[in-house]
């Protein structure tokens, strides 16, 4: 990916998020999700998390405890649940703009407290973004049409990382898509995640 492919994609990626987050309703909030254990108040949670990793990551600002012993993220703590999901678009979008900066991409920088290139780190949290992002609209029948680019961007994210992602239990054994299937399919396969999924 080209570095301005990369970094308009994480915008993409935020924004597209941030639509089944804002649709989230708090009977829904129990339902089941493509993402193995996770109900979607697990997942939000989730992804809250992954707007503040990807915000230090971009930024390279450590983060202050042991994130994957917390629950909900920082930025949730003392919030109703029921409005968990409403708070996390300005924290993607946060994480964006944070990417934006060419100066984000080069270089070292910690994935939570793992030092890890940040060429490396940025297609990550695209694809954490767009992956858990289809999973919560999955969850709630809420719309998620990945644009074409969006789709070949999160391709090229998961190919290089999902057998390190299947061996360390974040992605799920690879279900079978077919070769000429679009882009985003191909990447929902390499993660886990079978495209015609419905909760």
């Amino acid at each position: 990916m080209t570095e301005t492919l990369t970094t308009s994609a994480v915008r993409a990626a935020s924004d597209l998020a941030a639509g089944p987050l804002r649709a989230v309703t708090a009977d829904q909030l129990t339902a089941a999700t493509p993402c193995g254990d996770y109900d979607v108040r697990a997942l939000v949670d989730h992804l809250a998390w992954a707007a503040v990793l990807s915000q230090r990551a971009a930024t390279r600002t450590p983060l202050e405890h042991d994130w994957s012993s917390l629950t909900p993220a920082p930025f949730l703590d003392g919030v109703p649940v029921e409005q968990w999901a409403a708070a996390v678009p300005a924290e993607l979008d946060t994480a964006a703009d944070a990417w934006a900066d060419p100066a984000a991409w080069q270089g070292e920088t910690l994935m939570g407290t793992t030092p890890m290139p940040a060429e490396v780190v940025g297609p990550l949290m695209l694809a954490e973004f767009v992956l858990h992002g289809w999973d919560l609209a999955r969850a709630i029948g809420a719309p998620y049409d990945v644009p074409a680019e969006l789709g070949e961007a999160t391709l090229a994210a998961v190919q290089p990382v999902a057998q390190m992602g299947r061996d360390g239990g974040w992605y799920g054994p690879e279900v079978p898509v077919p070769a000429d299937a679009p882009a985003f399919d191909r990447a929902l396969g390499l993660a886990g995640r079978d495209p015609a999924w419905r909760g």
